[in-house]
């Protein structure tokens, strides 16, 4: 019964707050700070998602050797992407790796 409380009480302030956004549109003017604050949401939300996953792959503490496919992936792609800026070629060899890591682990 908790969780199904927990979960309809998460239902209805999604929908509040998403019909609220909604009903005012364009009335609510926010703030240069605010906008500049907003930015960054997107980022920070894919991070709070992704370094756990990288970190704790099996959700049984860290796991920071070279036996995790997804932290060696995972330096791979920022050090590529860090010096080319290229996104599609960063993807790819973030992939080729991590399945060639996880390949030679098995």
């Amino acid at each position: 019964m908790d969780i199904t409380m927990t979960i309809l009480g998460m239902a209805v302030i999604t929908f509040l707050v998403k019909a609220l956004i909604f009903i005012l549109g364009d009335r609510v003017a926010f703030s240069v700070n605010v906008k500049k604050a907003l930015d960054f949401v997107p980022v920070t939300v894919l991070t709070a998602i992704i370094v756990p996953m990288i970190l704790s792959p099996h959700g049984k503490g860290l796991e920071l050797s070279w036996h995790n496919p997804q932290l060696v992936a995972a330096s791979v792609a920022a050090l590529l992407c860090a010096v080319t800026r290229h996104q599609l070629l960063t993807i790819i060899t973030g992939l080729v790796v991590f399945f060639f890591w996880q390949f030679v682990l098995s």
